[in-house]
């Protein structure tokens, strides 16, 4: 149930912001949460909303409704999290997420995902609606590489439609267990949950999903990897990773989906996000950002073209 609080404004609290001034009153609750209730209205003055910096009288009358605990718990807080800022204005930013690091808060992850980094950063996500302020689209934990955020809720209503109608472009680079025969190719093949597995997606023609991958051989090597360019023309989870596997060329180092070696370590499936390509919704420009490979892949790539290159 909300609970409303009141409070009377004393002589010698007289000149204080009024966000200030509720954490005085609220200790227990984070100055985020705080800031959130006044941005939208659930602060009054003297009846009325005002700004987070309105300067209190005294003799002023303070009231606000605190959501249930439970509510406000659901939400991901503010934390330190590292990643690399490849671009930023003030509608969007482009990000390039390290290996290993979970996108948003799930079961036995409640913290420190982009998420929590990302409200860190920009305090202003904290006012956005949803669990996953700022996101409009995901990479599995262990894939690295680019990623695209909103920073406002009209950016992030454009963003999330120009992905669901295909208009930004994302480019794959990925090392394969096995190189397939053609040079390039395009698999056209449903994706749904593992019928068994459900940790897994697998290709399922009667119940799947439409999912379209385009790949391209740049590299081949002579222990049978490869290193290929990979566009998706949906975004199905686990996408690339099941259709490389389904035709015998699952990603390096993809346990879940065939791709441990014995010949090459690899810590984790070597799949990154390597290029956005969108026009600006705010400012109509055409954007292309890059993000070079994570250091472990690169040397994984560097150590397949010393031990094991082709003449």
């Amino acid at each position: 149930m909300d609970e409303a609080r009141s409070f009377l404004v004393q002589p010698q609290e007289a000149g204080l912001r009024l966000d200030h001034y509720l954490v005085r009153q609220l200790p227990e609750q984070s100055r985020s949460s705080l800031d959130r209730l006044i941005r939208t209205g659930s602060v009054l003055v003297n009846g009325a909303a005002v700004k987070p910096g309105c300067k209190l009288r005294a003799g002023d009358s303070v009231s606000l409704v605190l959501p249930p605990p439970s509510a406000a718990d659901s939400r991901p807080q503010p934390q330190q999290v590292d990643f690399h800022v490849i671009y930023e204005d003030e509608y969007l930013a482009v990000i390039s997420k390290p290996p290993g690091l979970v996108v948003h808060p799930a079961a036995g992850h409640s913290g420190g995902t982009l998420v929590n980094g990302l409200l860190h950063r920009y305090s202003e996500l904290e006012l956005l609606d949803g669990e996953r302020p700022g996101l409009v689209h995901r990479l599995d934990k262990d894939t690295s590489g680019i990623m695209l955020a909103a920073r406002t809720e009209t950016m992030h209503r454009l963003l999330s439609a120009a992905f669901k109608e295909r208009h930004i472009r994302k480019t794959y680079h990925a090392l394969l267990l096995r190189s397939p025969a053609a040079d390039a190719g395009r698999i056209d093949a449903p994706i749904a949950r593992h019928p068994v597995n459900r940790q897994k997606m697998a290709v399922r023609q009667r119940d799947g999903r439409h999912a379209v991958t385009n790949w391209r051989i740049l590299e081949r090597f002579r222990n049978g990897c490869c290193f290929a360019e990979i566009a998706i023309e949906t975004g199905r989870t686990h996408q690339i990773r099941v259709h490389m596997s389904s035709i015998g060329a699952p990603v390096l180092g993809d346990t879940l989906y065939g791709g441990k070696s014995q010949t090459i370590q690899a810590e984790r499936q070597l799949l990154h996000a390597s290029e956005l390509a969108f026009i600006h919704p705010a400012t109509d420009q055409a954007c292309r950002f890059t993000a070079p490979l994570w250091p472990d892949m690169q040397a994984v790539l560097d150590q397949l073209r010393e031990q094991f290159h082709l003449a």
